[in-house]
């Protein structure tokens, strides 16, 4: 009984980690999709996006059904209660990369982002699927230095979200208020992506040292 009992949660966390991938799948795609103007691949995220959903649910059912039928204690405790709050953040992440699609799908065929800004959002994009893809491999290793150095990269998106505000309030801005409020959300987007993925690792952090890290002031729990 109790090797299939740690069967299940090695399961629960193989679920968690596919979720981090598709969702570090939906964030390279829907980047794509926003700097070329390429409606295929925002229609693509966009339809991915129930499969990220379904998981999610896979992964909540088997997390209530392990505490209802288990009891779990400590360390295996702390792994099914942190697979359900993770859960919903790399959801979360899924949501994120299906606005950027949609914001691209709105937009089409034209792109949404003005050229200045469009170096920005690639490094942002490609920094958000480094995270997700980090986050999966530190829910399969609970390595706790890699969770805690993954606020480096998180830092670096934020440094990118402020500055893109200076662009857009610059005196040459010369690309109209709908084209700065699309930069503004967009900008967001990325930003609370990377944050939920600091989210999963402080999870994981929790699960290995039974101490949760501390959040900033505007970050979900």
């Amino acid at each position: 009984m109790r090797e299939a009992y740690h069967v299940e949660l090695k399961q629960l966390a193989d679920r968690l980690a596919e979720m981090s991938v598709q969702v570090a799948t939906a964030m390279e795609r829907a980047t794509e999709a926003l700097l070329e103007a390429n409606l295929a691949l925002a229609e693509q995220v966009i339809g991915d996006d129930a499969k990220i959903d379904d998981l999610r649910a896979e992964c909540e059912e088997q997390a209530y059904a392990l505490l209802a039928l288990q009891a779990p204690v400590a360390t295996d405790l702390r792994t099914v209660l942190a697979a359900i709050h993770a859960a919903e953040s790399v959801e979360r992440m899924g949501d994120l990369a299906l606005h950027v699609a949609k914001t691209a799908r709105r937009r089409h065929p034209e792109c949404a982002l003005p050229e200045p800004v469009r170096p920005y959002f690639a490094e942002m994009g490609e920094l958000g699927v480094k995270l997700a893809l980090r986050t999966q491999e530190i829910i399969k290793s609970q390595d706790v230095e890699a969770a805690r150095a993954l606020e480096a990269d998180d830092d670096h998106v934020d440094d990118i979200h402020r500055h893109l505000f200076s662009v857009i309030m610059d005196k040459d801005w010369a690309y109209g208020v709908a084209a700065a409020v699309d930069v503004t959300l967009l900008g967001r987007f990325y930003e609370r992506y990377a944050d939920h993925a600091v989210s999963v690792a402080k999870r994981m952090i929790f699960v290995a040292t039974g101490k949760m890290p501390g959040y900033g002031a505007d970050e979900d729990v």
